[in-house]
């Protein structure tokens, strides 16, 4: 079973980070303070119910996206997949075209 509130952390951090927000930042649109995102990534608070929404808003993604799957991983696997079927067409194409 997944840890939802592991996933949630790595979540919150991924789409901050993607967003290109601060913790201070983040937690001015959601009128809370630093230190309340802060103790969240740090695994020391877990938010209300309400903060959730806030986060999800302010991230511009579903409240579900933030406990569904840990979008970090799922995104460098979708990379690597990426590059494992992209690249090798895209030398095959260099290679013919030039």
């Amino acid at each position: 079973m997944s840890n939802f509130k592991d996933d949630f952390i790595a979540n919150l951090i991924f789409y901050r980070t993607q967003k290109g927000l601060s913790q201070l930042e983040l937690s001015g649109i959601c009128e809370c303070a630093k230190s309340t995102i802060g103790g969240i990534e740090s695994r020391k608070n877990f938010p209300s119910f309400e903060l959730i929404l806030k986060i999800a808003y302010a991230l511009e993604i579903h409240p579900a996206d933030l406990f569904l799957r840990n979008a970090s991983t799922a995104a460098l696997n979708a990379k690597d997949k990426l590059r494992s079927k992209l690249l090798p067409e895209i030398e095959g194409f260099i290679e013919r075209e030039f």
